[in-house]
């Protein structure tokens, strides 16, 4: 993709993390290939039938350790988050990451701003908010820190470890 994508409502779809709007506060590496817009089939209706289906919806109390064996074939995993207080997805994408999945990883429902660096890190890549977000608002909030304190899913270097090598 050419240019940043802005985060939209969910009701317009996801929208990738893609190339900053400003080159000189890059946040670390994001999402450049298409978002996929094929209709996510719930977990159980993915592992009792429908395993051909390369897009997968985990509800919040879903383990997501059952798709391990299916990473290969899925291109989207689109993990809700009904509350923004319920914090079971950030564990689901780290699951997925650690685990080898390379797919799109997609935020939806009730995801604040303030949450979307902290998404990112855990391996999230596109996002489908339920409210409009500034775009402004997001690139600042995913440029506000420069270093990191712990390894994550992102990849990042700890703060530590540029230190103390």
């Amino acid at each position: 993709m050419d240019k940043a994508q802005t985060v939209a409502p969910a009701q317009a779809g996801a929208a990738p993390l893609d190339a900053p709007q400003h080159p000189q506060a890059d946040p670390g590496p994001r999402r450049g290939d298409a978002i996929s817009d094929e209709p996510a089939v719930t977990l159980d209706a993915f592992l009792d039938s429908q395993t051909n289906a390369t897009a997968v919806r985990l509800e919040a109390g879903d383990d997501a350790r059952a798709l391990l064996p299916y990473l290969d074939r899925i291109a989207l995993v689109e993990v809700s988050f009904p509350s923004f207080r319920d914090g079971r997805g950030y564990s689901a994408a780290r699951v997925l990451r650690e685990a080898g999945y390379t797919g799109e990883l997609r935020a939806q429902g009730d995801v604040l701003v303030d949450q979307m660096p902290l998404m990112k890190r855990c391996g999230f890549d596109s996002f489908a908010p339920q409210a409009e977000i500034d775009p402004a608002t997001l690139e600042a909030a995913l440029t506000r820190y420069e270093n990191v304190y712990q390894r994550a899913a992102d990849g990042r270097v700890p703060v530590w470890a540029l230190r103390h090598g």
